[in-house]
């Protein structure tokens, strides 16, 4: 039904005409449980040291006991979404179908909540398996305003989690800033913020610090809980980040916040009220 070297249309294009979900036509990788295992080291390791790329986190599996070579760290890596933090030329791999947004955040000045919104997705190790964690973050406060998990990458828990975000702040953003992952250049992804009202911004080759926010809260979130508690199934995974994002949100000073927490610098007023 489909072909892959039709002339005129492309895989995308069929799969619009024929009203199917495009993802699910690829073949999915087969992960052995040792990949599984593997995975898990990879992440923790990419975790503590993010800077580190393909040679060092082999030499660091090597370490641990690993008899693994480089071709499968690398395999391993991409299907992880995984890359070093450091600046190189092509920091993300999008779909050649999609169409790639303009930066919009180059000597931005980001002084208030809802300015600037950023989301990113991170793997998360579970028993026999491994989930996938989205979280929509307001960029000048750090507050997370919604995350979803998935089993999949498939762009839908990502819209879901954005719209949710909307719905908490009674808004959207002016900008939302994603990388340039598939699941954020993607047809659902970009109506869904562009029918919100928002801008749609998306990080340039060399733009690797953008995301950091976010990253230090994925290091937080898995260094403090996930690989403390190694939860079992999905249920127990999103009960235990629910309540780490809350402690995160709510609880938790930060230093770059002069010693607020999220958030009090997100809602302010509403913070006062409470406290009266």
């Amino acid at each position: 039904m489909m072909e892959r070297d039709h002339s005129q249309l492309s895989i995308r294009q069929q799969a619009q005409l024929l009203a199917v979900n495009r993802n699910r036509l690829e073949s999915r990788p087969r992960i052995t449980e040792e990949d599984r295992r593997l995975m898990r080291d990879l992440d923790e390791l990419h975790t503590r040291w993010p800077v580190y790329g393909q040679r060092k986190l082999m030499v660091e599996l090597r370490r641990r006991g690993w008899r693994v070579g480089r071709k499968r760290v690398r395999r391993l890596m991409r299907l992880l979404g995984l890359e070093a933090i450091a600046p190189k030329p092509r920091t993300s791999q999008p779909s050649p179908d999609h169409k790639k947004y303009p930066y919009l955040l180059r000597d931005l000045a980001v002084e208030r909540p809802d300015q600037v919104w950023c989301a990113d997705i991170t793997y998360i190790p579970i028993h026999g398996g491994f989930a996938y964690l989205v979280a929509i973050m307001d960029w000048h406060s750090r507050a997370v305003l919604a995350w979803r998990i998935s089993n999949t990458l498939e762009a839908g828990f990502c819209v879901a989690a954005y719209q949710e975000a909307v719905r908490v702040a009674g808004r959207a953003p002016e900008i939302m800033n994603t990388d340039q992952g598939v699941q954020f250049t993607g047809r659902e992804w970009i109506a869904a913020v562009e029918s919100s009202g928002a801008r749609v911004s998306m990080d340039g080759r060399g733009r690797w610090l953008d995301n950091v926010f976010i990253e230090r809260l994925w290091r937080s979130l898995k260094c403090e809980d996930i690989y403390l508690r190694d939860y079992g199934d999905l249920v127990a995974l999103a009960t235990g980040v629910r309540r780490w994002l809350n402690e995160y949100n709510h609880e938790r000073i930060h230093q770059a916040l002069d010693y607020a927490r999220p958030w009090e610098i997100y809602r302010p007023k509403k913070n006062l009220a409470r406290a009266a």
